[in-house]
């Protein structure tokens, strides 16, 4: 009797090996197209709210969050007790929730002037602005405005305006730093940081990063 063969044979076991490799090449293949597809979502979010803010600077002469006189400028604007004019937006770009008025909240107060200008989408006429009323970037993370971003304490700063994104991880905040300034993170127009209340401008390996676009 013809003795029964067992396991597989080499052309099978060939075959599984190239399924797999197929498999994984189309995996990595789908992460890098959504890769890209986020780093160009951050580039367009820059792009777009740049353009924002420079807008409302042109019509309004003063920088939104900043302006003293927005409730003139348009109706339904609302001023906060911190705001004087200054040409300085402050407050960091990813603050703790807190209502229009109370403390140093311009860099919340600057989403209510766009929107209520028309120049960014939603509505411009809330009581207050939280984190939640502010964009959630490519990453699931904050994205904001604020004068000033990086680490003072060390030099590696961007003095002026910035748009910060929170939650950027670090592989993708080398990348953006290569595509669109000198690939140094602790220089240039773009610095990065990580998460903390004093942090080190630079990119630190598996720590998810501030991101601050100089313009």
């Amino acid at each position: 009797m013809k003795k029964q063969q067992s396991g597989f044979t080499l052309v099978e076991i060939a075959i599984v090996m190239v399924i797999i490799g197929l498999l994984l090449g189309g995996v990595l293949k789908g992460q890098e197209v959504i890769t890209n597809a986020r780093l160009k979502n951050i580039n367009n979010e820059y792009n777009g709210i740049s353009a924002a803010v420079y807008s409302y600077q042109d019509r309004y002469r003063a920088l939104p969050g900043d302006d003293a006189a927005a409730d003139a400028h348009v109706n339904g604007l609302v001023n906060s007790a911190a705001t004087v004019g200054n040409g300085i937006i402050e407050g960091v770009f990813d603050v703790a929730d807190a209502a229009i008025g109370v403390g140093n909240a311009e860099s919340l107060l600057a989403w209510h002037h766009l929107r209520a200008s028309g120049l960014v989408s939603g509505s411009g006429l809330q009581a207050d602005e939280t984190s939640n009323d502010r964009p959630v970037n490519a990453i699931g993370g904050v994205t904001g405005i604020e004068t000033g971003g990086g680490n003072a304490a060390d030099g590696t700063f961007i003095p002026g305006l910035v748009i910060g994104f929170s939650a950027i991880p670090p592989d993708m905040a080398q990348i953006l730093d290569i595509q669109n300034d000198d690939g140094n993170a602790d220089a240039g127009s773009i610095v990065t940081g990580t998460l903390g209340t004093t942090y080190a401008a630079h990119i630190t390996a598996g720590t998810i990063q501030r991101l601050f676009f100089g313009f």
